[in-house]
């Protein structure tokens, strides 16, 4: 054998002499050598020829497409045999049971994996809960449709639809809104959601329940705040009906509540300037509901949570949530409802709620504004009694109690002016208590003319 890997013998016969065996002649070999040596020449040229023939496959001939070559020959399908689906491998080719069945495909035994009746049962029981599901769904959209109805008509959806500067909103448009991560604020009465309708912040108001008194007024609230129209009166933009407690939609005001700068989380700085436009802006909100309307609003649950407060720190008063217990042209209820903190004693003891009783729930609300301390109904902490009585034995003690930082930058009339006024507010003979129009324009007075001091000035008039 020779380096090249082939045998210089078989050259000797060969027809060509670039090839190692391709003319081979064993019939001339076996003359030359033998008949002894046939079979041994035999088993070398077969020897030859596969590695010759070994030397082309590994060096790229082409690989045989056995599943293509049953399709182009049937006449192959017998050498290359497959009753499943047939794929091509290298070197040969696999052939795989059809879906639903099982076995040796290339020998053509796959069986169902399923019987037929078996299936037929399957496909049937399919069938027939499809059927049920689709029916259930469709008396599940009947019944929301017709309890949406329901639920529009009780909320007074045919009178409501009818009023000027209300929009109606459909349940589906508030729902991406009225979501966990949109709350805003949370209490007994239910949640407030912050979201964008047509591109502008609103905020949604929604009751956890509501009782049988309040469902038959509600729809006397919306028609009252349609009415109301004020730059210190939150706007209400519309409403939705189609729940079981009806939604409200409001403008939204960016600084949360009067109660939450003062107390809340939003604590902040608090000038004299400042307070005296909160107070004014509220009373001018109130007396416009008073004696500005076609009809006399009372509101009955004045209070520093519902008074919001937007970028300019102007107030709105928000919540009308007694109003809907008072039918338009009364002034008594049974149901005494609001803080006990701000409520008038006289509407507390009588049921009888009139523009004084708002009166004086603003005086309580303005002696909380200047004194940055919270209106209490417990024994300890009764800042309404404290007030009274330290001004009953000197004013100059009244005045005390108020915010040190306004003191630091305020003067003596001007605090003298908000004790007395705060004193008339909380007057416990209501015909005594000034009406809020009065209220407002002592305010506004007070607004106009207070020139800030320094705080040195101020220090200085304070010591002395």
């Amino acid at each position: 054998m020779e380096g090249n890997g082939t045998f210089p013998f078989f050259s000797q016969f060969s027809s060509d002499p670039g090839s190692s065996a391709a003319g081979f002649n064993l019939s001339s070999a076996a003359g030359f050598y033998g008949c002894s040596s046939c079979s041994m020449l035999a088993m070398l040229f077969i020897q030859e020829n596969s590695r010759a023939g070994c030397a082309g496959t590994m060096e790229g001939e082409a690989d045989i497409d056995e599943c293509e070559l049953r399709d182009e020959q049937p006449a192959l399908r017998d050498q290359y045999r497959c009753y499943g689906i047939c794929k091509n491998t290298i070197g040969g080719y696999d052939c795989q049971c059809k879906f639903g069945t099982k076995g040796d495909a290339k020998t053509g035994t796959c069986t169902q994996l399923f019987p037929l009746p078996a299936m037929v049962a399957t496909l049937g029981i399919i069938g027939l809960t499809s059927i049920v599901v689709v029916v259930v769904l469709f008396k599940l959209l009947f019944d929301e449709r017709r309890k949406t109805k329901e639920f529009f008509i009780k909320n007074g959806g045919p009178v409501l639809e009818k009023v000027d500067n209300i929009k109606i909103f459909k349940k589906e448009e508030l729902k991406p809104i009225i979501q966990s991560c949109n709350v805003i604020g949370k209490g007994g009465f239910g949640e407030v959601y912050k979201g964008l309708i047509d591109d502008k912040l609103v905020a949604i108001k929604k009751s956890i329940n509501v009782d049988k008194l309040q469902e038959k007024q509600f729809t006397n609230e919306i028609i009252i705040q349609s009415k109301v129209i004020h730059k210190n009166i939150i706007k209400l933009i519309g409403c939705c009906l189609e729940v079981d407690v009806p939604m409200l939609v409001y403008e939204f005001v960016p600084r949360g509540s009067l109660h939450d700068i003062l107390h809340g989380n939003r604590k902040e700085s608090l000038p004299l300037q400042k307070r005296l436009n909160i107070a004014a802006g509220a009373a001018e909100g109130l007396a416009y509901m008073h004696s500005k309307t076609s009809t006399t609003i009372l509101h009955g649950d004045i209070k520093p949570g519902n008074i919001l407060l937007d970028e300019n720190f102007d107030p709105k008063i928000s919540d009308f949530g007694i109003s809907r217990l008072i039918a338009i042209d009364k002034t008594h209820t049974k149901c005494v409802i609001g803080d006990m903190c701000y409520m008038d004693p006289i509407y507390l003891q009588s049921g009888l709620l009139t523009k004084q009783s708002d009166v004086y729930s603003f005086g309580v609300v303005l002696l909380e504004l200047l004194t940055r301390q919270k209106a209490s109904s417990g024994e300890d902490t009764r800042l309404v009694t404290t007030f009274l009585d330290a001004y009953t034995e000197d004013h100059k003690g009244a005045i005390d109690l108020f915010d040190r930082e306004i003191l630091l930058e305020g003067d003596t009339e001007v605090f003298n002016n908000l004790a007395i006024l705060v004193v008339d507010c909380l007057k416990f003979e209501v015909e005594r208590r000034p009406e809020m129009t009065d209220v407002e324009e002592r305010l506004q007075t007070m607004k106009r003319s207070y020139v800030p001091k320094s705080i040195s000035d101020a220090s200085s008039s304070i010591d002395t």
